[in-house]
């Protein structure tokens, strides 16, 4: 066989690859524990439309100052509520944990059954 023509044949072979393939890229969402309903609300609707495009989410809540104080009562009601908003269309892939200053928490796409 011909070197050429192999080198092509394994191109065309690789480029077919690349089509079928899909890339699941990381989204983040970053709000406070004073995140008003409004803007929670919002942030959801966000994080619904990524797990609609099938992206994983990192929700990421951040303390700042005297708010560290918080991160286990108000900052795990905020998590809470916002699993229950998108536990429909989610699947939690790492629960809530505290990452120095910051609350970290991953979701993904729930699969769906054929």
């Amino acid at each position: 066989m011909n070197f050429d023509k192999f080198r092509y044949e394994q191109k065309k072979k690789q480029q077919e690859a690349k089509k079928k393939q899909t890339t699941v890229e990381t989204k983040e969402i970053k709000f406070r524990p004073k995140t008003e309903e409004h803007d929670l609300n919002f942030k959801i609707k966000n994080i619904k439309k990524f797990l609609a495009q099938k992206n994983k989410v990192k929700i990421t809540m951040r303390f700042r100052g005297r708010e560290i104080v918080y991160a286990q009562t108000v900052g795990l009601d905020a998590m809470k509520k916002i699993v229950e908003a998108i536990e429909e269309d989610a699947v939690i892939v790492q629960p809530p944990t505290m990452e120095g200053r910051q609350m970290v928490m991953f979701v993904g796409p729930k699969l769906q059954q054929k």
